[in-house]
């Protein structure tokens, strides 16, 4: 499995695992139309693993 850890690298997936000894306050974002969603920051040793992947990525 690849280990990404470069600023900027990205994972996509429909149900993905994160830990991290310290998280910032989740914050609601707008996505599409009514659609809400939560972004956070992942601090010190944070880690992302996809449990479960995405039946169709789009663009």
């Amino acid at each position: 499995m690849t280990t990404y850890q470069d600023i900027g690298d990205k994972i996509k997936g429909y149900k993905i695992l994160c830990e991290a000894r310290q998280i910032n306050n989740p914050r609601v974002i707008s996505k599409t139309g009514r659609h809400k969603a939560q972004r956070t920051v992942l601090k010190d040793n944070a880690e992302a693993t996809i449990l479960m992947k995405v039946k169709y990525l789009g663009n």
